[in-house]
């Protein structure tokens, strides 16, 4: 299966981008792996007629978005986001009606129609320094994901106006269930993702981004770690750090934790992808050419 897809591969003059949560054999089958802002300027400096982005419905649209000419493809429609569907498009339109003046910066894991109406977008990795680059006279509209807004004030020491939508894989770690983890391995090091419950990011060593953890556990002395984010990131880190140990953050109900929206795909889908030049992202060009916006803003302070 993985020959045919890069067989597909080079007949379509494609690019095979694989997000960090991915499954292992599509992880291996990619051309890239990273998180989904990293990926889609991965594809931006090919020169592939073809983007295959193994991930979720929001990021193949931020792909589309900073790669308009080209023919963005996503295994299924099914591999959709709990957080982006948290942040309705015409409730934020609303929203904003009614708070006029206010800032609105959002996190990238949202709908493209959503990126169109915000000031300025954020990753997991640089949202402090995206908040910290607004004047501290502006109010500001946090959304979608409330945890990474609560952590961003911790560390920013800014109030922010926070969206109530969560992400539903980092919800479920808990403090019971880490606690026993960190009992059964007393010498790793606890690297937790902004999206989990501020409980859970205070037990952590290090609260960072999923590119941020590999910097960090490559870095770091420490020989083990417990990597509190969605379990596909471990296959990465195994990879990549053959001489370090990595133990899944498990929750209440189970040992680890995984999205079934990213699960959603599948070599078999990505094969179907490629021969058949379906599922492909369309956006109408008022909405991409907003959505750019503030994607541009965010850059513009430094990749």
């Amino acid at each position: 299966m993985i020959n045919k897809l890069l067989t597909l591969k080079r007949q379509r003059n494609a690019v095979i981008l694989a997000h960090n949560y991915q499954t292992g054999d599509i992880q291996d089958a990619a051309d890239y792996v990273g998180d989904s802002l990293g990926l889609s300027f991965k594809a931006k400096e090919t020169n592939a007629d073809v983007i295959l982005f193994a991930g979720v419905h929001f990021m193949a649209e931020t792909a589309k978005i900073v790669n308009p000419s080209k023919r963005v493809l996503i295994p299924t429609l099914e591999a959709g986001c709990s957080l982006a569907d948290s942040c309705d498009a015409n409730a934020l339109a609303k929203w904003k009606a009614e708070h006029p003046g206010v800032v609105v910066v959002a996190y990238i894991n949202c709908t493209a129609a959503v990126k169109a109406q915000t000031d300025i977008i954020c990753t997991s990795g640089n949202a402090v320094k995206v908040v910290n680059s607004i004047p501290r006279d502006k109010q500001i509209l946090f959304c979608p994901d409330e945890n990474l807004g609560q952590w961003v004030m911790e560390q920013t020491g800014r109030k922010l106006i926070l969206w109530p939508g969560v992400c539903h894989v980092h919800v479920k770690f808990t403090a019971e269930s880490l606690a026993k983890l960190r009992a059964a391995h007393p010498d790793a090091k606890v690297v937790a993702h902004p999206e989990c419950l501020p409980i859970v990011r205070s037990m952590a060593d290090e609260v960072c981004s999923t590119e941020k953890m590999l910097a960090y556990c490559k870095s770091s002395p420490a020989k083990a770690f417990l990597i509190i984010t969605e379990s596909g990131m471990l296959h990465r880190l195994k990879k990549e750090l053959p001489d370090k140990q990595f133990f899944a953050g498990p929750t209440d109900t189970c040992s680890c934790n995984e999205c079934e929206y990213m699960k959603k795909n599948t070599l078999e889908n990505c094969v179907a992808a490629l021969e058949n030049l379906a599922p492909e992202i369309i956006l109408p060009e008022d909405i991409r050419q907003r959505a750019l916006v503030p994607i541009e803003r965010m850059m513009a302070l430094g990749r």
